[in-house]
């Protein structure tokens, strides 16, 4: 799949200028923030059992519980994303989520054995979960496009940000 949902081609260039920008202005670590993204993919998973399952059993408790587990999402997502950035703090939440399914959906085929459908899934995985560090750390925004045929993928950003895995 190409990501075909911006509209204005970064150069290479420009973007590897904003990495070592963002490098040096910042002081962070990217561990951390990926275990908070995997807790919010995890806290948008439960709304939705919280929301079946209320739902398929008839009782509201199960409604209580998603709306408790929704607060703690939304107040998780505040630390990563600007609410004021239009539509930025719902497409992210969406990235996430997109995310997390095609992660459980590359598992499940995974273990039925159809490894190369499992690395399809996975990968497009990965791509939704670059894009949505990309747009976290506004190294692109939601007008530009990073098209996978050209030199440089999302990918390919978020690997020249974090050269290594620094546990801290």
């Amino acid at each position: 799949m190409q990501n075909t949902i911006m509209k204005k081609e970064l150069n290479y260039e420009e973007i590897i200028k904003r990495v070592e920008e963002y490098k040096k202005g910042k002081n962070f670590d990217l561990s951390t923030e990926e275990d908070l993204a995997i807790a919010i993919m995890n806290l948008i998973s439960l709304e939705e059992h919280f929301f079946f399952t209320g739902s398929k059993t008839e009782k509201p408790e199960y409604f209580d519980m998603l709306q408790e587990v929704r607060s703690l999402r939304a107040k998780l997502l505040a630390k990563m994303i600007d609410k004021t950035e239009g539509e930025t703090w719902c497409i992210s939440k969406h990235l996430l989520a997109t995310s997390m399914r095609l992660i459980e959906v590359g598992t499940k085929l995974q273990s039925d054995n159809k490894k190369e459908e499992a690395k399809e899934m996975f990968e497009e995985a990965y791509k939704m979960f670059n894009m949505f560090f990309a747009l976290r750390l506004k190294i692109i925004n939601i007008c530009e496009v990073v098209d996978e045929n050209k030199p440089m993928t999302m990918k390919d950003i978020m690997n020249k940000l974090v050269d290594c895995c620094d546990e801290k």
